[in-house]
């Protein structure tokens, strides 16, 4: 390449200007009823992501984490007798 064409290149390129990062973009990932009040408003909570840095994300992610594991749990406890349940 000739001096001529290498000074043409480099005055056709254009300054780059920084550019800045791009915020928080939901997924769009839909979020299927389960039909258990609990468990769906755990689920919903993840939607709060949606608008969060990623640093932002561990934080509701344990805390739907911790909410589905207490919703499990009760499902294994023994039910509570009522008042009357318990006569001799």
């Amino acid at each position: 390449m000739t001096d001529e064409a290498a000074e043409t290149r480099a005055g056709a390129e254009a300054p780059v200007e920084p550019v800045e990062p791009a915020g928080p973009v939901a997924l769009g990932v839909v979020r299927t009823p389960t039909g258990h009040a609990g468990v769906d408003a755990h689920l919903a909570r993840l939607a709060d992501a949606d608008h969060l840095e990623a640093d932002g994300h561990v934080a509701v992610y344990e805390d739907v984490h911790r909410g589905l594991r207490e919703a499990l749990t009760a499902l294994d406890a023994p039910p509570v007798p009522g008042p009357y349940e318990n006569r001799s």
